[in-house]
């Protein structure tokens, strides 16, 4: 008799569960981006980091609102789920952070990420990866969480390291960038790992 494997997070719970807002130690916050924040969704396209690794195109203003809506459509769809790094109050996004590629049956998704110039420096991306990574795999339920990056983006991978992602391989020419194929580090997080390690002097470190 064949058994039938169950489901890792049952349907329904990322839907159900809302969009939480966390507070970060850096002292901004992740929230849901808003139809307002489609400018500041729109500029991030003309950024020339996040243009290169990340392959945002370019966005009108009413072309962000569309993504926008998009990703809260897709959020209750169960595929995806995506933050806005920004200060806190509603102020305005500084970032993105999000898990896309969710598979709730097989209890695995992917992490997508990007700060803007004004949240750069502060730590904030290391921090906002081990918060959701924290939510994903304790509230949510999903077992398996992965990060991959060309191997030129040095930037990358010091968050994915920081925010306790191991270093597990290399898959070979995987990305097309603008300046042609890239290489690209595979690093992940699974149930049971131990959580990443807090730096002398910070409090609040959102892995632990």
């Amino acid at each position: 008799m064949i058994v039938p494997i169950p489901d890792v997070v049952l349907p329904g719970r990322l839907a159900g569960a809302g969009h939480p807002v966390f507070r970060l130690p850096c002292g901004l916050e992740l929230r849901p981006w808003a139809p307002d924040d489609a400018p500041v969704l729109a500029e991030s396209c003309h950024d020339p980091d996040i243009q290169h690794w990340n392959r945002p195109g370019h966005l009108t203003p009413d072309a962000a609102r569309e993504r926008i809506a998009r990703w809260e459509a897709r959020r209750q769809a169960e595929k995806s789920v995506v933050w806005a790094v920004a200060e806190p109050h509603g102020g305005r996004p500084v970032g993105l952070v999000g898990l896309a590629d969710v598979d709730l049956r097989g209890g695995s998704a992917e992490f997508l990420y990007w700060l803007l110039p004004a949240g750069r420096g502060r730590g904030a991306m290391a921090e906002a990866v081990a918060r959701v990574s924290r939510w994903a795999l304790e509230d949510l339920g999903l077992h398996r969480l992965r990060i991959t990056h060309s191997v030129a983006n040095t930037a990358s991978c010091a968050v994915a390291t920081r925010a306790g992602f191991a270093l597990e391989g290399t898959l070979r020419s995987a990305l097309l960038h603008a300046d042609g194929w890239h290489d690209e580090h595979l690093h992940a997080r699974v149930q049971g790992d131990p959580p990443p390690a807090r730096r002398a002097g910070e409090a609040g470190w959102p892995g632990a």
